[in-house]
């Protein structure tokens, strides 16, 4: 025994004497990537495609030639698009600009998908070289402007989710054909939107600008809106007859904004075809006058204390004789009053009005 002790007391003493001032932990630390993560690699490439011209990294289905599925592929570039493709799919990469080389036989394309990339800037010489394109699809990408050069054949142009905080004069003024335009989760000021931004667009049925930091009402809106979408703004007035202007206007939405009584005028959604309200998270104290064609309204989560059946039926109707007069009997169907300060039970002038009523929430 001391002659073992003996042999390993000296081991001990070097050892300490090595590691004195070390780290104790001497086994290799784990591998961490570095910021930001690096990204996964592209899939390798399918099959042979029965298309000679199909990019290898995309797939080409034999009973769809004109369609180019790039997306999900973990791409960083665009590949050679087939002069046959009118629809392309490369949503879901990691795409960071459009070369003008990979689009030079394209000019067919009818559809392009490029939602969720990484894409700071689009070339105009390439979009230039697209004068088929009737959707183009840009969602959840880095855009900081609306692209110029815009095709004049578009209906649909989808910028949501970007950063774009500009919008350059003249960009929608060609786009006489544009019937969806949205604009949601950007960065658009009040000084952002001129008085001629949307001038061009003859025929735009839906505009969405929700979600946004304005602070005020888009100036100079088609005429031909049917669908108007402000909601997460911070809106705190709207002009006076500033809805007049759009006879078509079925639908508004208003949800999260900074509304008062003061802010509102007495008829400011009181339109002829006007039938979805939602103006619901404001500061809205009284109901406001509507119009007999009105089939839903969302006021819940306001500041209302009561509400006055007789003051808000449409046209003074609340003991009018519909029973010869069918085409004038409001038709609101849904109510939302709840998180108000209201309580039940509802008031029998407002169920004696709106007869159409099949859901009140309080």
């Amino acid at each position: 025994m001391r002659s073992f002790l003996c042999w390993v007391l000296p081991l001990l003493l070097v050892l300490a004497s090595v590691t004195q001032g070390q780290p104790t932990r001497l086994f290799p630390q784990p591998y961490e990537p570095s910021e930001p993560t690096d990204l996964p690699p592209p899939l390798p490439p399918g099959p042979p495609s029965i298309f000679p011209d199909c990019p290898r990294e995309c797939y080409c289905p034999p009973d769809f030639p004109t369609a180019l599925y790039c997306d999900s592929r973990n791409l960083r570039k665009v590949p050679l698009i087939p002069p046959r493709i009118h629809y392309l799919y490369l949503q879901n990469n990691f795409i960071s600009e459009l070369p003008l080389e990979s689009f030079k036989n394209a000019s067919g394309l009818r559809w392009i998908n490029l939602d969720n990339n990484r894409i700071r800037k689009v070339d105009q010489r390439v979009l230039e070289k697209l004068p088929s394109l009737i959707f183009l699809y840009m969602e959840k990408n880095q855009l900081e402007e609306v692209p110029s050069a815009l095709p004049k054949n578009l209906e649909q142009l989808r910028l949501s989710q970007n950063l774009i905080s500009k919008i350059p004069s003249g960009v929608f003024s060609k786009l006489e054909n544009l019937v969806l335009l949205d604009l949601q989760h950007n960065r658009l000021s009040d000084g952002v939107l001129k008085p001629d931004t949307f001038q061009g667009l003859k025929n735009l049925m839906q505009l969405n600008l929700a979600h946004n930091i304005l602070r005020k009402m888009p100036p100079k809106v088609p005429t031909a809106i049917h669908q108007l979408f402000l909601d997460s703004n911070n809106i705190e007035t709207i002009p006076n007859d500033y809805f007049k202007a759009f006879p078509n206007l079925a639908f508004i939405r208003l949800n999260y904004n900074k509304l008062t009584d003061r802010g509102l005028p007495k008829n400011s959604f009181n339109i002829s075809n006007l039938l979805v309200l939602h103006l619901s998270h404001n500061k809205i104290s009284s109901v406001p006058a509507i119009n007999n064609k009105l089939e839903h309204l969302y006021l819940n989560n306001n500041s209302i204390e009561k509400i006055n059946g007789t003051q808000i039926c449409p046209n003074d109707l609340v003991f009018h004789d519909f029973s010869s007069d069918l085409e004038n009997v409001p038709h609101l169907r849904y109510l939302r009053l709840d998180g108000n300060y209201l309580k039940p039970p509802i008031p029998l002038d407002l169920m004696m009005c709106f007869r159409l009523l099949q859901s009140v929430i309080i």
